[in-house]
């Protein structure tokens, strides 16, 4: 069995509201690939496809939102607050859910996947 990370997220963040990509790699070092970039997916469809995929093989699944920035200056002031928060103190469990913590559920057929999408087409900034 794989691993699955992704963030523990409150219920009514609006982050889970974001578009969502998984990026799968490998999980040890025996293996030497380009990790593949899957997505955007709505955060329960990325998580279950995730979990589906790490489910028998040993691979690293991180499911992360995607920030759909229209412009440099929203991308810089994206950088800078990432800078800010890895320099400030943080606690041990920071934010990563464990795979025994992540609950996805069933995985999503393509027809689900392709409504999500349009949904998430719906969403990005115009």
């Amino acid at each position: 069995m794989g691993t699955l990370l992704t963030l523990d997220l409150p219920n009514d963040s609006p982050i889970a509201d974001l578009p969502w990509v998984i990026t799968i790699g490998a999980l040890g070092d025996e293996e030497d690939w380009e990790p593949v970039v899957c997505g955007p997916y709505e955060r329960p469809h990325a998580l279950a496809l995730a979990q589906a995929v790490v489910a028998d093989e040993e691979l690293l699944a991180v499911v992360e939102p995607l920030l759909p920035l229209a412009d440099a200056e929203a991308i810089r002031d994206e950088i800078e607050l990432a800078r800010a928060a890895w320099e400030a103190p943080s606690s041990e469990d920071d934010d990563l859910d464990s795979p025994a913590s992540v609950r996805p559920g069933p995985v999503p057929t393509a027809t689900e996947i392709k409504a999500g999408f349009a949904r998430i087409a719906a969403r990005l900034p115009r």
